[in-house]
């Protein structure tokens, strides 16, 4: 017999969990299709948590509205939502940070293939850089989740982040998509922070910022055969903003396709930055479809000049691995390692990139580098750090 992936293992030993449980079906208390099953779906998994064995709770097939609701543990046993229906945001604006929300559940199944749709575009439309949009509830959060799959779910159009992932242990994300356009604001796909053993699995991230955000106090996260565009690509950052913030290390990012994203794979710290530590990145075997910046390490991240720019940044990078990256770049700096002239990035490796430049500013694609001097084997294009990066 071959050998299993983890996300294998992870589905059989779930599903073996829950194969006898007892079932909490929200019709029989009295949700229906077309109305608000809030209620229903409350009173469903307040049984099932009570329950000292496995348990399911059921949203047959059918389309439901639903207002904000909280699902708070710890539960005596582990416990499956099954969601076959699709279930729409209720349309009013709340004052709630999320939408959906787990927290401290140990062995949560989210699984049936159904849709949550968040009803962004009616929230979109009014945003911009106002403070109403800053409130906007969030799709899912999974706070202190320890032992979690997520599967065959899709999370659509949320007003804000569709996923955001705080104090979480072993909670993995497989075959799950996100669904949004790219001129969605704010949207990032799933976001991670403050946790360890987090998975994102054959999965498809179409959103209007990054597929997949991974903040400070992260180990131990894997983001492999994933689709991701449009969107602002796959970020570990930005780092460095906050007082007190914790390292982030050993995240890897393999084998995945980038399509039509403002940016690759990137490492994103500000600058004048309280301190931090970033180590152990990996970014391997990726395939990059008319991408901008699809290489990038950018210590100097200051968006709408929020920043002194020109003042290093004191978060410590080291352990970077940027391997088999192939594919085309929609900007002319196809590679940008641009790191802290306080705190030059450490222990860099390139290898096996062949990027080429898709537009018509310039006759082939550029490297540029400022404080790192990276190890480069394979073939490299283009030349690895052939051209300066220029004053801003």
């Amino acid at each position: 017999m071959g050998k299993l992936s983890m996300a294998a293992m992870l589905l059989i030993l779930m599903f073996v969990s829950i194969v006898e449980a007892q079932v909490f079906d929200i019709g029989k208390y009295g949700g229906k299709p077309n109305s608000d099953i809030a209620q229903a779906l409350t009173s469903a998994y307040k049984e099932a948590c009570a329950s000292t064995t496995p348990s399911k709770v059921v949203v047959p097939k059918g389309t439901y509205n639903l207002s904000p609701v909280k699902f708070e543990g710890p539960c005596k046993a582990p416990i499956e939502f099954q969601i076959q229906g699709t279930i729409i945001a209720a349309t009013e604006k709340t004052t709630e940070p999320s939408w959906v929300r787990f927290s401290h559940i140990d062995k949560l199944t989210v699984s049936g293939g159904g849709v949550f749709d968040g009803l962004g575009p009616k929230a979109w439309g009014r945003c911009g850089k106002n403070a109403y949009c800053k409130n906007l509830p969030i799709n899912f959060c999974f706070d202190f989740i320890t032992g979690g799959l997520i599967t065959d779910i899709t999370c659509k159009d949320s007003k804000q982040f569709h996923v955001n992932v705080l104090g979480c242990k072993d909670l993995h994300f497989v075959r799950f998509t996100i669904s949004a356009s790219g001129e969605s604001i704010n949207t990032d796909g799933i976001h991670i922070g403050r946790s360890s053993g987090i998975k994102v699995i054959d999965s498809n991230i179409k959103t209007g910022d990054d597929c997949v955000s991974i903040g400070d106090g992260c180990s131990d996260i894997t983001v492999e055969k994933v689709t991701c565009g449009p969107g602002h690509g796959i970020s570990v950052g930005s780092l460095g903003k906050y007082e007190k913030e914790d390292p982030v290390t050993g995240v890897t990012v393999r084998n995945c396709t980038i399509t039509g994203t403002m940016n690759g794979v990137r490492i994103k710290t500000w600058p004048d930055s309280f301190p931090g530590a970033v180590s152990n990145m990996h970014f391997e075997n990726i395939i990059m479809n008319n991408v901008g910046n699809p290489v990038l390490i950018d210590q100097a991240y200051c968006p709408w000049n929020q920043c002194n720019a020109k003042v290093p940044s004191n978060v410590k990078i080291s352990g970077v691995t940027f391997k088999n990256i192939k594919g085309t770049s929609s900007t002319p700096v196809a590679v940008k390692l641009a790191c802290s002239g306080r705190f030059p990035c450490q222990g860099v490796e390139i290898a096996d990139i062949d990027l080429t430049y898709t537009g018509k500013e310039a006759p082939a694609a550029l490297s540029q580098c400022s404080n790192v001097k990276p190890k480069v084997s394979g073939k490299m294009n283009p030349p690895a750090c052939s051209a300066p990066i220029s004053a801003n």
